[in-house]
């Protein structure tokens, strides 16, 4: 296990996920300490790195495309403060800081993670449901109904229609912009009957955002909705497919154990160990039964990272396939 602890935050990683607490001090971002916790698992990252200056540094982690539903939201406009995948690290700690790469690398190898786009959220968003006030409204999400409620700023032609329901099958997209220079933000939600030429300020279904030390919230607010509609890098037509619900709530398709009703460990065997033999089996091995084994990890990564086997089938069969090796 490698583990790092900074003022900024706490990153663990113990061979399959990256477990990040943000720290406590006053300087760490309020999106990050309202977002808590975040466990990135192995197959979402695309990249590690830690770029060390003369008296701090900084781990970064990378995460492939359509991985993270803060991210999606994000867009690129979070900000090196309030990205919960960066921490700043002390000067004395860059050793431990390069350690926690190297073995994030190695796993990566390892697993043959693929750096490319993904069809679904591999990391939940944040928890529900989720309350934030900011800008000119308070914002609601339970996971089925988003409630937009005004506040004495709001201007008077949106606040008169009173409070604003929506139901997450309404929604077809959402936009998050924070202010900058004296260009407000917004959170939107856009409807089949919204009009993107209307300015936030007096979008029923937009948040205003004016720069305020809350506003950055909203954002998470978004990610939470985001989340939960289809995925941008979803193929069309993929919603037809049969799925099985995960241990955290997202979709997959059904492992060969599942499909054809066999123990999980008796299929993680055989994929682990092919004509080779039961796993396990203690067996001396050559320059050539070394390479196959390589290969056969690298294999087993494969199927892991294509759904084929699932997280408990991959572990098993890894772990025969390291006992031969």
């Amino acid at each position: 296990m490698a583990e790092i602890i900074q003022k900024d935050g706490t990153w663990t990683f113990d061979g399959d996920t990256v477990r990040i607490v943000p720290g406590t001090d006053k300087g760490v971002s309020l999106l990050r300490k309202t977002l808590g916790e975040v466990a990135v698992p192995l197959g979402a990252l695309a990249g590690v790195s830690f770029e060390a200056g003369r008296k701090s540094g900084r781990l970064r982690l990378r995460l492939r495309d359509g991985a993270d539903p803060l991210l999606r939201i994000g867009g690129g406009k979070l900000g090196d403060a309030a990205d919960p995948f960066q921490l700043s690290v002390e000067g004395d700690r860059a050793g431990v800081a390069e350690y926690l790469v190297d073995e994030v690398r190695n796993a990566l190898l390892l697993d043959q993670v693929p750096t490319g786009p993904v069809e679904r959220y591999l990391l939940p968003g944040p928890a529900l449901p989720i309350t934030v006030g900011a800008g000119d409204a308070t914002v609601t999400f339970d996971g089925e109904r988003i409630r937009l409620e005004w506040n004495w700023k709001t201007e008077e032609s949106k606040s008169s229609g009173g409070t604003r329901t929506l139901a997450l099958g309404e929604v077809e997209s959402v936009e998050w912009r924070p202010s900058a220079g004296l260009e407000n933000g917004y959170l939107r939600f856009r409807t089949a009957g919204s009009s993107p030429a209307t300015p936030p300020k007096y979008d029923p279904y937009a948040v205003e955002l004016w720069g305020f030390r809350k506003d950055p919230l909203m954002a998470l607010v978004g990610a939470a909705v985001v989340a939960r509609l289809p995925h941008p890098n979803r193929p069309a037509g993929a919603g037809a497919k049969k799925t099985l619900e995960g241990a955290k709530g997202t979709e997959r398709e059904p492992s060969p154990a599942e499909a054809t009703g066999l123990p999980l460990a008796a299929t993680a065997a055989t994929a682990a160990t092919g004509p080779g033999g039961p796993a396990g089996e203690a067996a001396e091995t050559t320059g050539d039964d070394h390479d196959v084994l390589l290969r056969r990890l690298r294999e087993l990564g494969d199927l892991h990272q294509a759904g084929i086997l699932t997280a408990e089938e991959f572990a098993t069969a890894k772990q025969a396939v390291l006992k031969r090796l």
